[in-house]
């Protein structure tokens, strides 16, 4: 079931293996400080820098991030939770042609689950009941990056650090099936 002006609701599936989504609030930030480090762990193990300083690091970019979101973006804010506990975060911008899928993430141990891929499958469900596409920007050492290609997204523009994706819509076209 979808939270009250969240624009999306979660695949029945996961609604009855325990997952729900709802709206953010700013009492969730130790949480998403949390997951955010979570996904940076990998990237942060390669340089030489103090428990301390790569926190402070953490923080700092973290903090970047959010005022980005909140003050450059129209994004809806959604926390992933499991039986009530958040595991992750859903950030989705409204646009005429796409939904953008601005932030996407799951604590460590709901990742490889297929939590991901069917959200994401159903947000393509989603996108084209409006006629619409799907886009993200996914970092170029993004694990995730392969699941992406899997479901159709193509990269249309880079940079140094991203990828920008898209799975534009198409009239007819195959667009996955989910149970909702």
């Amino acid at each position: 079931m979808a939270d009250a002006g969240f624009p999306f609701e979660l695949p029945a599936t996961l609604v009855a293996e325990g997952f729900s989504l709802r709206a953010e609030t700013d009492a969730d930030v130790p949480f998403a400080m949390q997951l955010y480090a979570s996904t940076r762990e990998d990237e942060l193990a390669q340089v030489d820098w103090s428990a301390e300083q790569k926190s402070l690091f953490l923080a700092q970019q973290f903090a970047a991030q959010r005022h980005h979101y909140k003050t450059q973006m129209a994004c809806d804010f959604a926390l992933i939770e499991h039986h009530g506990a958040p595991v992750g975060r859903l950030y989705l911008e409204q646009r005429q042609t796409q939904i953008s899928i601005v932030d996407i993430a799951l604590m460590p141990d709901a990742r490889g689950r297929g939590v991901g891929r069917a959200i994401i499958e159903a947000l393509i469900a989603t996108a084209a009941v409006s006629g619409r596409g799907i886009g993200i920007f996914v970092e170029r050492f993004n694990p995730a990056l392969r699941l992406y290609r899997r479901l159709g997204f193509t990269e249309i523009s880079e940079t140094e650090v991203y990828l920008e994706m898209e799975r534009a819509y198409e009239p007819g076209g195959d667009q996955p099936k989910h149970a909702s």
